[in-house]
């Protein structure tokens, strides 16, 4: 009983991270249709800023002020390198991201270093939150939950409740019509661009210091990412998190029943996903 409450509670603390890693993942490709190669990159800068705005003024200025940085450099990426190729399609898209994630590993290397960070889970939220049959669940990671969930309902009422999201809807779906209403898509698409990559660094913040900070953390991550996205459905909000939610449970037993074939478990999964249903969990079947 205390290894399936372990591995439970685990699971649903490393899915629900995965789910907010994945989620800008989601609105990017679902607003733009662009799949960003990079995405686990800026996920990296924001483990690596909050580390350093840490360092500088605590863990809770750095729970804002890490994120904002990451967007704000994912607009600008947006802004003055992707916006530049759009016009030659899927594959220059895909080509300029993933060049990107490289220069952000040599950019991380030469400012923090090829080694870890100390960069450590806030005193506050450290120690245990509660005992279930002889099993500690630690505090933080319960933060790191409640911040998931938080993610998740504020981008529902957000796409769905809101006149951000209705402007945003519109420019996906009837550009020029929102140009006439006098709305600039382009810099819509900036900021969707950027608020996705905020997400992603908002994902480094709490798991940077959870698991560890490093050069080779978006490396670690950034295929898992891609999985929950197809499991899900590309595009499909609900679908990341039911799938994130799946691959986090199934990983997090596999290794704690020490299950050889456990790190590639999540890319079987996708395998038998896309043979069966090519559409993912939640995606809409195409015509």
């Amino acid at each position: 009983m205390e290894f399936f409450t372990t591995s439970l509670l685990n699971g649903l603390s490393y899915g629900l991270l995965l789910f907010m890693l994945s989620a800008g993942l989601t609105l990017i490709f679902s607003m733009m249709g662009v799949l960003n190669f990079a995405h686990a990159s800026f996920y990296m800068l924001g483990a690596y800023f909050g580390y350093s705005v840490t360092d500088w003024l605590g863990f809770w200025p750095a729970l804002v002020l890490a994120p904002l940085l990451v967007g704000a450099l994912g607009a600008l990426f947006e802004r003055f390198v992707l916006r530049r190729v759009h016009r030659f399609g899927h594959v220059a898209e895909l080509l300029i991201t993933f060049g990107m994630s490289y220069v952000i590993l040599e950019v991380v290397q030469l400012v923090w270093g090829r080694s870890s960070v100390d960069y450590r889970v806030p005193h506050a939220l450290d120690g245990p939150l509660l005992t279930l049959f002889g099993t500690q669940f630690p505090l933080y990671r319960a933060f790191m939950m409640g911040m998931a969930l938080a993610v998740l309902a504020s981008l529902w009422l957000l796409l769905t409740r809101s006149r951000i999201g209705l402007v945003i809807q519109a420019a996906l779906t009837h550009p020029d019509m929102a140009e006439a209403l006098g709305h600039n898509v382009p810099r819509v698409f900036m900021w969707v661009f950027g608020g996705g990559c905020a997400l992603a660094g908002l994902a480094g913040v709490l798991g940077g210091n959870a698991f560890v900070t490093e050069p080779g953390m978006a490396m670690a991550l950034g295929g898992i990412v891609f999985v929950v996205v197809v499991v899900g459905g590309i595009g499909s909000l609900g679908g990341a998190f039911v799938a994130a939610l799946l691959i986090g449970l199934l990983q997090t037993f596999a290794v704690g029943l020490d299950v050889s074939m456990a790190p590639i478990l999540p890319y079987l999964l996708m395998v038998l996903v896309l043979i069966f249903r090519p559409q993912g969990l939640a995606g809409a079947r195409g015509n």
